[in-house]
């Protein structure tokens, strides 16, 4: 009788110990996930041009440090410290921001890289320049970050909206595109490897201008007569009003426009930023159906 007890003492410890051996590892789990988003709140990152910081908000991330913009910032980074223009980023307000990170988009690495890398700070450089390119680009972020549940719902409402205009336009005669990028004073031609023309790809439509490895080149109007476009696309960048009149100027002193089959029909639209820019940001879905109604007449 005594061994019988003293047998279910002991397996009666050894379940009990289990058990608490079991409680241990649960509780020794939780503390490595809010490690992780310790480690995130804690990550000092700067974002420098708006469309990384609309990314950034999305994904419920801070800022130490976002982009001056006259488009206004998400609400989060109101009380932000600014850093500067996109193109040249104050490197000295950078450095006291003491950033963990530092994030730029791929199209100005090879002005800033030596930048960063001579003010001490880490630099990612962000592929932005085409809408896949984006979409693989914020979900490796919310990998990085801890955020796949919000990087795959952005991911999954562009992936909707191209299916779903895809789906109207297949059937539809595709319009042949061409695309100038007007800066203040000149103004460059977008090939299909630019943002905006990823775009007029994605909806259906045919860049007129084809062959081309830049993602821009340098603008001949006799050249581009040739390639008879449909319709003619004028992407601001910088000083808008300035860029829209020096378009109108040309369009209205250089001859050889009003023989182009665009301006003939009357099929020469003006695209606004931020809606359009020239490297890939969440106005992708805006943008899209604007484009679908412009190419397709609706």
């Amino acid at each position: 009788m005594k061994i019988n007890r003293v047998i279910y003492c002991f397996v009666l410890f050894i379940l009990l110990a289990g058990c608490a051996g079991e409680t241990g590892s649960v509780q020794e789990k939780e503390p490595a996930a809010d490690q992780k988003n310790e480690q995130v709140q804690n990550e000092r990152i700067v974002a420098t041009t708006l469309a990384i910081a609309e990314i950034m908000d999305q994904l419920e991330l801070d800022l130490v440090g976002a982009p001056t913009t006259s488009f206004g910032l998400p609400e989060r980074y109101k009380e932000t410290v600014e850093v500067g223009n996109p193109m040249q980023p104050d490197m000295e307000i950078i450095s006291t921001l003491n950033p963990d990170k530092v994030l730029s988009v791929t199209t100005l690495e090879y002005d800033l890289k030596d930048s960063f890398k001579q003010a001490g700070v880490e630099a990612d450089f962000l592929n932005l320049q085409g809408v896949e390119e984006m979409m693989e680009t914020i979900k490796e972020l919310g990998v990085i970050y801890h955020r796949e549940e919000q990087a795959e719902a952005i991911f999954k409402s562009i992936e909707s909206k191209i299916k779903e205009i895809q789906k109207e336009t297949e059937k539809l005669d595709s319009p042949k595109v061409l695309i100038l990028l007007g800066i203040p004073g000149s103004y460059l031609v977008a090939t299909e490897h630019s943002y905006v023309g990823n775009l007029v790809e994605t909806v259906g439509g045919e860049n007129a201008i084809k062959g081309q490895s830049e993602e821009y080149i340098s603008a001949n109007t006799e050249y581009l007569h040739e390639a008879d476009a449909d319709i003619i696309l004028r992407l601001s960048h910088g000083m808008p009003e300035e860029v829209v009149e020096m378009f109108n100027e040309e369009f209205a002193t250089n001859d050889i426009w009003k023989h182009f089959k665009a301006v003939k029909n009357d099929r020469v639209y003006d695209l606004k930023e931020p809606t359009f820019a020239t490297t890939a940001n969440l106005n992708v879905i805006k943008a899209l159906e604007e484009l679908s109604t412009l190419l397709y007449d609706k």
